[in-house]
């Protein structure tokens, strides 16, 4: 079976979200595809069963630790590594992707965030920022900080944070440069992810909270982890349009 391993959410090697993506010519074991995933150590890898009709392709996302319901990155890097417009049949329902101008354009369903309290958990996974709100979604908890400058300085409590309900924690704040309309940082210690680079699905909910906050459903938006990525984020109605680049780093085969 071919496997690739792309750096999605970006335009440069080295940088974005790593990925793995495996191609599969039947459906494959469970045990297995989560076996490979924990080989890869990649935040996600992506596991395709192709098809010779015009069906939806089935695509299924796994950590090092559990399968997830959706994965924007690993999305991205299947599309990226197949070509062209393409539908996966998933979890999350039927996602469409389609190449436009060297970026991957995605159509997700959105997960917007409701106001939630501050818990304890949250105060001691996220020192020496200011917390301004807090709101969950179906997926994250998202916590919107006073600055960029916060965001990007934090050193989080991640035993802490890995106590919070939920697949992870979203921080976010207001972008501090001309064109910058978002940034964040994703973390995920309960699914074996400390600190995700770019966290694609993450901007479904970003843009659902920070779309009406802004004035503007179009978003340009920087995950500033040490790798950083970059994101379009566009709400349309309850789903989000999440555009990214990705390059390949590496090609080879499973053999077991």
């Amino acid at each position: 079976m071919e496997v690739q391993v792309v750096d999605a959410f970006t335009d440069r090697a080295f940088a974005g979200n790593p990925a793995g993506v495996v191609l599969l010519t039947a459906p494959a074991d469970e045990a297995w595809m989560q076996a490979v995933a924990a080989e890869m150590k990649h935040a996600e890898t992506a596991f395709v069963e192709l098809r010779d009709d015009d069906e939806p392709l089935g695509l299924r996302w796994f950590t090092p630790v559990r399968e997830v319901d959706l994965c924007g990155h690993a999305t991205l890097a299947a599309a990226h590594v197949l070509g062209g417009d393409r539908r996966f049949r998933t979890r999350s329902g039927v996602l469409t992707c389609a190449a436009r101008d060297g970026w991957v354009e995605m159509d997700f369903p959105a997960d917007p965030a409701e106001p939630a309290e501050v818990t304890a958990e949250l105060r001691a996974g996220l020192p020496g920022v200011t917390v301004e709100a807090v709101g969950r979604a179906v997926s994250d908890v998202l916590v919107q900080v006073a600055s960029a400058a916060q965001v990007r300085a934090l050193e989080p409590d991640l035993a802490a944070l890995a106590a919070v309900p939920g697949r992870g924690v979203i921080v976010t704040a207001p972008g501090d440069r001309p064109g910058l309309d978002v940034v964040s940082r994703c973390f995920y210690p309960s699914y074996g992810v400390q600190e995700d680079p770019v966290t694609g699905s993450a901007h479904c909910t970003l843009a659902s909270w920070w779309a009406p906050r802004l004035g503007k459903p179009e978003l340009f938006a920087e995950q500033c982890s040490p790798r950083g990525g970059q994101v379009r984020a566009t709400l349309v109605g309850d789903r989000v349009r999440l555009a990214g680049r990705a390059v390949t780093v590496l090609r080879g085969r499973l053999i077991v």
